[in-house]
């Protein structure tokens, strides 16, 4: 699938750009994975993919407690999309396959 791989991402948060790792896997229309920042690494849940489209969501705990709820697209080695913050709104993905 083409969203399968490593991906580096940076999220435009109120906060200030936050970069983590994503390492997702497809598998029929179910995606799993983890992602790694610098809060640590967690695993994503929630997960579904369709085509070179996915969805997914992450618990942090750093700067506080939150779900972050992705949408993203993957094109070739580019991902982009948007993070839903909880109650802080959308906030724009962009990323590039590691």
């Amino acid at each position: 699938m083409a969203i399968d791989g490593t991906w580096k991402i940076a999220m435009e948060t109120p906060l200030g750009t936050r970069e983590a790792s994503l390492q997702l896997q497809a598998s029929g229309g179910a995606l799993t994975g983890k992602m790694s920042g610098e809060a640590g690494s967690t695993d994503i849940y929630d997960g579904s993919v369709s085509g070179n489209q996915g969805s997914f969501k992450v618990d942090i705990t750093q700067p506080m407690p939150l779900t972050l709820e992705f949408s993203v697209t993957a094109d070739g080695d580019a991902l982009s999309g948007s993070v839903k913050l909880g109650m802080f709104g959308n906030a724009p993905v962009t990323g590039a396959r590691a």
